[in-house]
């Protein structure tokens, strides 16, 4: 059975009660569900919650929790803090890119990978560190990228 978008963001929407001061909360279990925010669920939200469009678009590019953009199921993050950056990110972060056949900022055709960038994640004793989901790899050499990669395809 094909996964229903809409079924989803309404199911998300109704257990917030429409209302509009429990807007982040609905647009967290969107982002959490869907690993961003869809455009026409932020419709679907906005018109059932009667709160205009401006305002959730204005919300969801303040916070940095929330993307516009499709993330990966397993979001690869380098670090590219000074110590990070000096020990290694850059080339970390070419290593995926290749690895992976995407750009840092992109996400695999199939959803299941994407990389990004952050600033200092204070684990510079690490250096270079890379974060998936909630685990922490450092420090991590371009020879350990298809290694990693591969602990997360299967899963």
């Amino acid at each position: 059975m094909e996964y229903d978008v809409h079924t989803k963001a309404e199911e998300i929407i109704t257990r917030w009660e429409r209302k509009p001061e429990n807007i982040i909360e609905m647009m967290h279990d969107i982002q959490n569900e869907f690993n961003y925010l869809p455009r026409d669920v932020l419709f679907e939200i906005s018109k059932e919650a009667k709160v205009p469009l401006g305002k959730i678009y204005n919300i969801a590019t303040f916070y940095n929790a929330f993307s516009l953009k499709p993330k990966g199921k397993h979001r690869i993050c380098v670090c590219m803090g000074t110590p990070c950056h000096a020990l290694g990110a850059p080339r970390v972060v070419s290593a995926l890119e290749r690895e992976l056949n995407i750009k840092c900022g992109d996400v695999t055709p199939d959803l299941k990978f994407s990389i990004e960038t952050t600033g200092c994640v204070g684990t510079c004793g690490l250096a270079p560190v890379v974060i998936i989901g909630e685990d922490l790899f450092g420090p991590l050499t371009v020879d350990g990228v298809t290694r990693l990669v591969k602990k997360y395809q299967s899963k």
